[in-house]
């Protein structure tokens, strides 16, 4: 069977290096969303995150920085895999929804069969990666897999799949610190709650994109369980997230330079609240890529936190 010629997608940053890439090999670089970084970011923050709190009260070594470069390449990885099976999954829904009808399945540039193949081989990669951690990062690593194996059907069964995506998410959170500390803690249970309410209120605002094709479809989502109520959801859902994020370091007896920066993470998730057009779809795809920006932010909190020991 013929394939069909490349297509950009919608969400794609205007050019990329999956732009110039081999033809026969951009349909699946596609397919993992590499000319949509901001996703890798969002899974790999809250790893970092984790690692950096993880090192408050004991600092941070070389161990951590070969942790943080696996968590970097595991989350381009996975986060690869994951957009793969959510395709393959969601594909009969991608082809009625305007801005995801160019996706690669669904026009034919990449087929189901190798699609699997592919899901298999990133797949792979991930668990290579995971393996290198000690035994309990692995063991709490692969708890991910129910979560990430239910992802694409939460949007059929409960109007929150944008929770369900922070729970899955911010899983690493959880991996990285076990990595860092060589088991858990209250911060980072903490933490990962934090996390939870902060991808639930910047892939809520994604999720306002498709309001009206999602309504068409019958595709459930945040966006469309809040209606008119989506702002003020928002600004509950960050507030969450900063006040967790704050406990978890104060439990974790960071320093008062820890306050100072983990104030900016709060501005500047209400930054996105005050400047966002809810119903524009450009300006919640700026404050939704902005995220990496949040989420760098928190890391340095952590991370400062940590050097003032």
């Amino acid at each position: 069977m013929s394939l069909a010629r490349d297509r950009r997608v919608a969400d794609s940053l205007p050019k990329t290096w999956v732009d110039r890439a081999p033809g026969p090999v951009r349909p699946y670089l596609r397919l993992a969303r590499y000319d949509r970084p901001a996703g890798f970011w969002l899974l790999a923050l809250p790893c970092f995150q984790g690692l950096a709190l993880a090192g408050i009260g004991s600092g941070l070594g070389w161990v951590d920085l070969y942790y943080a470069l696996l968590f970097a390449i595991g989350a381009v990885a996975m986060r690869g895999a994951g957009c793969t099976y959510n395709d393959i999954v969601d594909r009969d829904l991608d082809a009625q929804v305007a801005r995801t009808a160019n996706r690669p399945l669904v026009a034919g540039t990449v087929s189901l069969k190798r699609a699997w193949v592919f899901l298999v081989a990133q797949s792979l990669v991930g668990l290579l990666v995971l393996i290198q951690l000690p035994p309990v990062a692995i063991a709490t690593g692969l708890g991910a897999l129910v979560l990430v194996a239910g992802y694409p059907f939460m949007k059929r069964i409960t109007w929150w799949p944008q929770a369900w995506l922070g729970l899955t998410f911010n899983w690493g959170a959880l991996v990285a610190f076990a990595a860092g500390a060589g088991g858990f803690a209250l911060e980072a249970f903490l933490l990962y709650a934090s996390g939870l309410f902060w991808t639930l209120g910047y892939d809520t605002i994604y999720a306002c994109q498709d309001i009206e094709d999602d309504a068409l479809v019958g595709v459930k989502s945040s966006a469309r369980a809040l209606g008119p109520r989506i702002l003020p959801g928002l600004w509950i859902f960050y507030a969450l997230s900063a006040l967790l994020a704050v406990a978890a370091g104060v439990v974790a007896g960071a320093s008062l330079v820890f306050a100072v920066l983990v104030s900016l993470y709060a501005a500047h998730l209400f930054s996105q609240l005050l400047r966002v057009d809810l119903k524009d779809g450009a300006s919640c795809l700026s404050a939704f890529k902005s995220n990496r920006t949040s989420g760098l932010l928190l890391v340095l909190a952590y991370a400062a936190a940590a050097f003032a020991i």
